[in-house]
């Protein structure tokens, strides 16, 4: 063995003893300093809970003190007492006294149109070019998916369907009814 690798290894041997007794020194200080500080403390606890009861002491004395709330006078959830609605009825004998009887009045039933609404609209790539579809919800709950041509709750014709809109025409009236992406 030459003189420069025996002065390797004792520097080696060195620097590790050097890390063996550094490594064991701290764990011994870690452990001292840990106890040290809950001795210390424990009395500042002790101070600090007293600290505590005493105002809660203080703050159930200020409770007792304080007014009582008022009694509700207005009760927002419970409804004001009402007694059964009266019924005006006209005298029997006051269409037999010559006046005539009221006419019927012939009224058409107002058609209502049901809440349809565009949520999407769908491409596909045939031949012919390109085939939208709509797809519509409402009516009865319902999901629909429609090309033009077609008829929709017995009602509406599909006219067109473009990129963002699909126009339906009334099958009893012939009105256009327009319906909109949003």
């Amino acid at each position: 063995m030459t003189a420069g690798r025996q002065a390797a290894l004792l520097l080696a041997a060195a620097v590790g003893g050097a890390w063996l007794a550094s490594a064991a020194g701290v764990s011994q200080q870690a452990r001292l300093a840990r106890s040290t500080p809950q001795q210390a403390q424990a009395p500042q606890f002790d101070a600090l809970t007293a600290d505590v009861q005493a105002q809660a002491g203080r703050l159930r004395e200020r409770l007792a003190q304080a007014p009582a709330p008022r009694e509700v006078q207005r009760n927002p959830f419970r409804f004001a007492d009402r007694s059964a609605p009266t019924i005006r009825r006209a005298p029997r004998n006051a269409v037999r006294d010559g006046a005539p009887p009221p006419e019927p009045v012939d009224v058409a039933p107002e058609i209502r149109e049901p809440a349809l609404q565009l949520i999407g609209v769908a491409e596909n790539a045939s031949k012919e070019g390109v085939v939208r579809t709509a797809i519509i919800a409402g009516g009865y709950n319902e999901l629909m998916m429609v090309t033009a041509g077609q008829k929709i709750l017995g009602r509406y014709e599909v006219v067109a369907v473009g990129a963002d809109a699909v126009e339906l025409k009334d099958v009893q009236t012939g009105a256009i009814r327009r319906l909109i992406l949003q």
